[in-house]
């Protein structure tokens, strides 16, 4: 199979180096100086999976690579619009796009950019980031990547991405039935997580210790889920306690890429995570104050941090 990874970073440049020891020809889209060093040195994965080093074709100009069977987009969510712009020059005819990305949105963009049937919904669960130029570091999390058609119909070419999957090593596929639901099922986790270590500037240890904040942790997963069921997502009854009591048995030193994005003085994502929450909320009867309060701890450092 022929991969694009549109923003090789902690999650795509992962899934670029497994595809490629799995001997699926893979092509790195980046920028800045990580790309200078891909094409230098190499990429080089450290992982609690296993370590591995490829050397791959690496630009930031998709009409280098040409038409792929799939692009795995990876870049942040605030870059998802700016980057469905550039995908023509990547797209065949039946070419599947395959947001791994945080939020619920996502897909709903591309499709706007790109038309819907190109467009896959995916999920990662994965702690990992880029270390240093040209090196990633995956440092926990199951490597756990959910994927599925917008419609749930299990087409060819969704098959053959899940036996891509599969065939990789330090990497648990899932071809899931129902994508909706499970891109809100972390939605409701990453919310809770990001937005406390976030707004906090603490791991989630010193915020379980906090009965207020835990409290506060805890409420945000509900309201994701109960403004997910007011618009007619199929979560499973016990999401909400699952990922308490998942949450409950974090590393307590476990912080997220809202809290890195934001100590680094970086664009965070917070519009496509606790503000996206209020704005599913609207037209509903569910109230979201939990999420409205990170929105508004975190919206002057958004706005601070927006161009980059």
């Amino acid at each position: 199979m022929r991969f694009a990874i549109f923003g090789a970073g902690g999650v795509g440049g992962y899934l670029g180096a497994r595809l490629a020891d799995a001997g699926h020809e893979v092509h790195l889209i980046a920028r800045g100086a990580h790309l200078d060093a891909l094409r230098t040195d190499g990429l080089t994965v450290e992982s609690v999976a296993g370590d591995t080093a490829v050397e791959l074709p690496a630009t930031d100009d998709p009409a280098d690579v040409g038409s792929v069977d799939y692009v795995l987009l990876c870049v942040k969510a605030h870059d998802t619009r700016e980057a469905a712009a550039d995908l023509a020059p990547l797209l065949g005819a039946d070419t599947a796009v395959v947001s791994f990305q945080n939020g619920v949105d996502n897909e709903r963009w591309l499709a706007d950019a790109i038309g819907e049937a190109h467009v896959v919904g995916g999920v990662a669960y994965i702690f990992s980031t880029i270390a240093e130029p040209g090196v990633v570091e995956h440092t926990g999390g199951p490597a756990r990547f959910v994927y599925g058609e917008l419609d749930g119909e299990r087409t060819d070419r969704i098959r053959a991405l899940d036996d891509a999957l599969r065939s990789c090593a330090g990497v648990e596929a899932v071809l899931a039935d129902d994508i909706r639901s499970e891109l809100w099922r972390k939605f409701a986790f990453i919310c809770a997580h990001s937005g406390m270590t976030a707004a906090t500037r603490l791991p989630v240890g010193d915020i379980r210790d906090a009965e207020e904040s835990w409290r506060m942790y805890r409420r945000i997963v509900e309201e994701v889920c109960a403004v997910a069921r007011a618009n007619d997502v199929a979560l499973p009854d016990d999401t909400a306690a699952e990922w308490i009591e998942f949450a409950e048995d974090l590393d307590a030193d476990s912080y997220s890429s809202l809290h890195y994005d934001l100590t680094h003085e970086k664009p965070i994502e917070l519009d496509a995570l606790n503000a996206a929450v209020a704005r599913h909320a609207e037209g509903t009867d569910v109230d979201v104050p939990m999420n409205e309060a990170v929105t508004a701890v975190l919206r002057p450092w958004a706005d601070r941090f927006a161009d980059g």
